[in-house]
C-alpha cells in the first residue's frame, strides 16, 4: 500500500494491538517484547537519550560557546641570571623586548614580557640595567634598582583595563570592574555587620 492508496474508506483509527494472548494472536508468547532482559519485564523504562550504552549523541557533539582561555595573559619569561650571563648584557645596558629578541632570549613580541629575579645562589647583580617590560617581579626590581638601574613596567592588558599603574607605589585598581565592585560591596557589608555586632556587645 502506498500513501496515495490511503482513503477515507481505509478508516481513521488503527486496531489496538492486543498482547499477551498466546501464539494464536500473531504476537507470540513474548508479546513483541523479545526474550528476557530488562526490556521484557513490566515496569521497565529508559531515558529517551539512552543509546544502549554507547556514548550518547549529546556527549559526542563538540563543546562550543564562550571560554576565557583566549583572554589568558601569556608571558615570555626571562630570568635576570640569563640576561647578565649573555654577552650582549655583560656590561649592562637597556633590556626590552627588542634587545632580548636580538640576543635570542625570547622569540618575538607576540606575548608580554616578564622579568624574574632568578640569579644563581651566591651571586648578585653587578651591572646596571635599564629594564622596560610588561611585568617585573619585586625581587628583580629590588636587584636592578640596587645597582643604580631603572625599571619601567608598561603593564598587561588586564592592568590597563583595571587602571593599575605598575610604576607607582599605589597599585590598587582605579577602574572598578564588576567583580571588584562586588568585592568592595561585600567588604563594606561585612564591616557594617562587624560594627553593629560590636556596638550591641558594648550595650550589653
Amino acid at each position: 500500500m502506498m500513501i496515495h492508496d490511503v482513503t477515507a474508506l481505509a478508516g481513521k483509527h488503527k486496531a489496538r494491538k492486543r498482547v499477551g494472548r498466546g501464539d494464536g494472536s500473531g504476537h507470540g508468547g513474548t508479546s513483541g517484547r523479545g526474550h528476557k532482559g530488562a526490556g521484557s519485564r513490566s515496569g521497565f523504562s529508559r531515558r529517551h537519550q539512552f543509546e544502549g550504552g554507547q556514548m550518547p549523541y549529546f556527549r559526542r557533539l563538540p563543546k562550543l560557546g564562550f571560554t576565557n582561555v583566549r583572554f589568558k595573559t601569556r608571558f615570555w619569561v626571562v630570568n635576570l641570571g640569563n640576561i647578565v650571563a649573555h654577552p650582549d648584557f655583560a656590561g649592562g645596558g637597556e633590556v626590552n623586548a627588542e634587545t632580548l629578541i636580538n640576543a635570542g632570549l625570547i622569540r618575538d613580541t607576540s606575548r608580554d614580557l616578564k622579568i624574574l629575579g632568578g640569579i644563581p645562589e651566591g651571586e648578585s647583580l653587578k651591572v646596571t640595567l635599564s629594564v622596560k617590560a610588561n611585568r617585573v617581579t619585586a625581587s628583580a626590581r629590588k636587584m636592578i634598582e640596587g645597582t643604580g638601574g631603572s625599571v619601567h613596567e608598561s603593564g598587561t592588558r588586564r592592568d590597563r583595563v583595571r587602571g593599575i599603574d605598575r610604576n607607582s607605589d599605589d597599585q590598587t585598581p582605579k577602574n572598578l570592574t564588576k567583580k571588584l565592585r562586588f568585592r568592595r560591596k561585600m567588604a563594606a557589608a561585612a564591616a557594617e555587620r562587624a560594627a553593629k555586632s560590636g556596638s550591641q556587645k558594648n550595650k550589653g
